[in-house]
């Protein structure tokens, strides 16, 4: 068990450098990136914006609904939003679900073409398959952090609006709690996680997809397993993260 992890591993890395070997002419890859940005990242903003805005406001009500002591200020209601939707919710949890909607898309994909034997055609045509399939998805996913920031403003939007119009506190203590200590450095922190996370995004369900074998119901059991291991590598790679940056 442990050699094939380690080989599997070993695969992943050697995968990573043939995506940058033997580059597809330009022409073509512009056209690839512009599908693939359209693909993975216009068409995840309605889900994410839903999720976001509606999490910031139970978040919200959740802080509320704990802070019962009168001792303790209202504005701290906006302060936890915050520090939640920025540090952990927006960056982290999002991820989680994009990979479910990312990746299953990507290895389901890839895994398509396997089946179908058109990445084989790809490489007899003397294309560099892995370029051409996985480097788009890549460079289309350095957008992600832009998601990650529509996230964090609709989370603490969401946030407000339950707050205030839920009568758990006023518009001016929630916003007075928003703004209160806050540190430049957290949204860059959340962004240099979220641009790791868009690499572990487009790699790993491009990896499970391209080295499949079977048919169409592997396929479906590959893009299972992707998800399970890049969810997997962002929750660990989150821990790391904040080990070393906030730690």
């Amino acid at each position: 068990m442990l050699i094939r992890y380690i080989s599997q591993l070993g695969r992943y890395f050697l995968m990573l450098k043939e995506i940058f070997n033997k580059q597809t002419k330009w022409s073509v890859m512009k056209k690839l990136i512009f599908k693939e940005i359209d693909d993975l990242i216009i068409d995840s903003l309605g889900i994410v914006c839903f999720i976001s805005f509606f999490i910031g406001g139970v978040v919200a009500i959740q802080t509320a609904l704990n802070l019962t002591n009168p001792l303790i200020p209202k504005y701290l209601i906006g302060f936890a939003t915050r520090q939640s939707v920025i540090l952990e919710f927006a960056p982290t949890f999002i991820s989680v679900i994009m990979a479910g909607k990312m990746g299953s898309y990507i290895t389901s994909s890839i895994g398509t073409m396997r089946v179908t034997e058109q990445i084989d055609a790809l490489e007899v045509m003397g294309v560099n398959s892995l370029n051409y399939l996985v480097f788009p998805k890549i460079v289309a996913l350095l957008m992600y952090p832009f998601v990650i920031g529509i996230s964090m403003f609709l989370g603490i939007f969401g946030g407000w609006l339950a707050c205030a119009y839920g009568g758990f506190s006023t518009s001016e203590d929630f916003i007075q709690g928003a703004q209160m200590e806050f540190i430049p450095f957290h949204i860059t922190y959340a962004f240099i996680k979220t641009l790791i996370f868009a690499m572990l995004l487009a790699t790993i369900p491009s990896f499970h997809g391209y080295y499949m074998k079977g048919g169409a119901l592997e396929v479906g059991k590959a893009s299972t397993v992707s998800f399970v291991w890049t969810s997997v590598c962002i929750i660990l790679f989150n821990y790391i993260l904040t080990q070393l940056l906030l730690g």
